[in-house]
């Protein structure tokens, strides 16, 4: 099972994560807000990850981290 972790203080809530998952479990959290003011993107459903890293890929301040 793969895991996946968003370095939360360090996101800045552009979507694109959202955009590459194939599973479409990533998500922003509207209730969450970090130390910048932004909403930090997350998981909905673990389990359902298949480690395939996109997310990883596409973030452009590699706040995530995909680990199998």
């Amino acid at each position: 099972m793969a895991k996946v972790t968003f370095r939360e203080e360090r996101c800045k809530g552009c979507k694109l994560c959202i955009n590459a998952c194939p599973k479409k479990i990533v998500i922003i959290k509207e209730d969450v807000l970090n130390a910048k003011g932004y909403h930090p993107a997350g998981v909905s459903d673990p389990e359902k990850c298949i480690g395939c890293a996109f997310c990883a890929t596409v973030c452009p301040d590699c706040v995530i981290t995909v680990e199998r």
